[in-house]
């Protein structure tokens, strides 16, 4: 018989996706584990605001890869819809808005879509985009024979599509990883062919519903849950070798055998660790960007909007280099407009719309002191604003959004810096360029500190809420493999890891979908 060193308790620090996932693979394990989380809810930035019966996402407001979802449930043994989770398709993916006025829609429908493409392209442009997306199925399915690191994602698509428009459209999806597609690798182009091939979808409710039930599915199997409990400091032995627990800002200990880490990396080894070259270092690597996200109450219903909307700059790749070179808001910038309640009817009241907006900005800069960041982005909220609203009336035709416009949330990066202790508010964590993938990526195991591991979107495999449910996975993996020494069943791990050094997140997802489908 083996033998085993169960550690009796962990404590995982942070609500999201990761942390939750992690805390309930932790507890079916046989793990005491305590979840502490500094909000009020659980789910991180997949959480909703609500105000006067309107409902909007805070942070993720699609579903990509549902079989990653269901496989995640099914491991705890469960599943979506014994779990009350019930996704809803949307159709079109998108409405690409231009800034010529023209538009094309996103749709799965082969037919309309071979219209459009060839109304752009030529007769032979849908040939051509059936060879680009068999290729980006080729790095789906077996990524790690097509990772071409000195291929862009933008250059990727300019292999296949003449017109700048369908370049453009092919590309923006780099989006998702908070990175440029002029700097995303080509490899990424299995993002197109992933919302072509499995669609775009909603649940109904709202995207926390999803982490609320996997957090329902922890708690069944013991995890316990402490909100409002914001974290001051890691616990480490005599020596600093060891995790030995966490301290409360309210001053109270919790110990444990081991610590998973779910907050921002960055600000977890900058602020709940004590000061190393290595944290030191994490603050000096690119990161993805921030966002100003508008959540806007509208008295009627917006016709001229799709479910889910882009309007692409006029100067494209000049916004990208504003934003993650110059750390600032592009004059001419390209946004993202979704409408949930267009799907589910729930999210505003009859006869009227929720909607909310994302414009992807610089993170923020670490010359300027908080009264002169506050008075810039308050500045810059409002000039954002105006060219939102501007360019949706002037696109699409839409009128008089301002006189029907009844109230507004907003979150700048100032604000997902509060809320989420994001590392100069960086929504998806650290970036995804060459530098911040394959084995170059911070690892789960802190390299001097026993018992102490991360989950979330800037450790392996990377962001996005699929790739943090798999970080959860692996993590309990990685801790099992340490604390159990059950060799046997963690061989799936120890391949992952050997592909991880050489391929990254893309990798890691081809695996994924690989085991679910066998």
């Amino acid at each position: 018989m083996e033998t085993t060193k169960s550690p009796a308790s962990v404590i995982v620090i942070g609500a999201g996706a990761g942390g939750i996932a992690a805390a309930a693979r932790l507890a079916l394990e046989g793990f005491q584990v305590k979840v502490v989380e500094k909000n009020n809810f659980v789910g991180g930035r997949c959480s909703l605001l609500h105000k006067d019966g309107y409902r909007y996402d805070q942070g993720p407001s699609l579903v990509l890869m549902p079989e990653f979802f269901r496989q995640a449930f099914q491991e705890l043994g469960t599943s979506l819809e014994n779990e009350g989770i019930h996704m809803l398709e949307c159709e079109p993916n998108y409405c690409i808005w231009f800034p010529d006025h023209d538009h094309i829609e996103l749709s799965r429908d082969i037919p309309r879509l071979k219209a459009q493409i060839e109304f752009h392209e030529g007769p032979r442009g849908f040939s051509r985009f059936c060879t680009f997306l068999a290729e980006s199925g080729l790095q789906y399915e077996l990524c790690f024979l097509y990772i071409r690191p000195w291929t862009s994602m933008y250059s990727q698509a300019a292999k296949y599509f003449r017109s700048e428009k369908m370049r453009r459209v092919w590309s923006f999806e780099s989006m998702y990883l908070g990175i440029s597609p002029y700097r995303a690798l080509g490899a990424f182009s299995l993002l197109p062919y992933i919302e072509m091939t499995d669609g775009i979808w909603y649940p109904r409710g709202g995207f926390q519903r999803v982490l609320h039930a996997l957090s329902r599915v922890g708690r069944r199997l013991g995890v316990e849950y402490l909100l409002d409990s914001p974290v001051a400091k890691i616990e480490l032995s005599d020596d600093n070798a060891k995790a030995t627990g966490v301290r409360l800002e309210s001053g109270e200990v919790l110990r444990a055998d081991i610590v998973v880490v779910n907050a921002d990396l960055v600000y977890a080894y900058n602020h709940l660790l004590p000061p190393s070259p290595k944290a030191e270092r994490l603050r000096k690597r690119s990161t993805s960007c921030s966002s100003i996200s508008f959540y806007w109450a509208f008295n009627e219903q917006i016709p001229e909007l799709r479910p889910h909307n882009v309007f692409l700059a006029g100067q494209f790749r000049e916004s990208f280099d504003r934003i993650f070179n110059d750390h600032d808001v592009p004059e001419d910038f390209s946004f993202y407009v979704n409408v949930p309640s267009r799907v589910d009817v729930t999210a505003a009241p009859a006869g009227k719309e929720s909607v909310m907006v994302l414009v992807p900005v610089g993170r923020l800069v670490d010359t300027l002191g908080p009264d002169e960041q506050e008075k810039r982005w308050n500045e810059l909220v409002a000039q954002t604003r105006n060219i939102v609203l501007d360019t949706i009336e002037a696109r699409t035709g839409a009128r008089n959004l301002r006189e029907k416009l009844v109230h507004e949330l907003v979150n700048s990066p100032l604000t997902w810096r509060e809320k989420f202790n994001l590392d100069r508010g960086a929504i998806l964590g650290l970036s995804h360029d060459f530098d911040n993938v394959l084995w170059f990526r911070p690892h789960m195991k802190h390299p001097a500190i026993q018992s102490l591991y991360f989950t979330g979107c800037s450790t392996h495999p990377g962001a996005g809420v699929p790739a943090c449910l798999l970080s959860g996975k692996f993590v309990v993996q990685q801790i099992m493999e340490d604390w159990m020494e059950a060799k046997a069943t963690t061989r799936d791990y120890r391949l992952w890891v050997m592909l991880a050094m050489a391929f990254g997140l893309l990798t890691a997802l081809s695996l994924a979908k690989s085991s679910y489908l066998s």
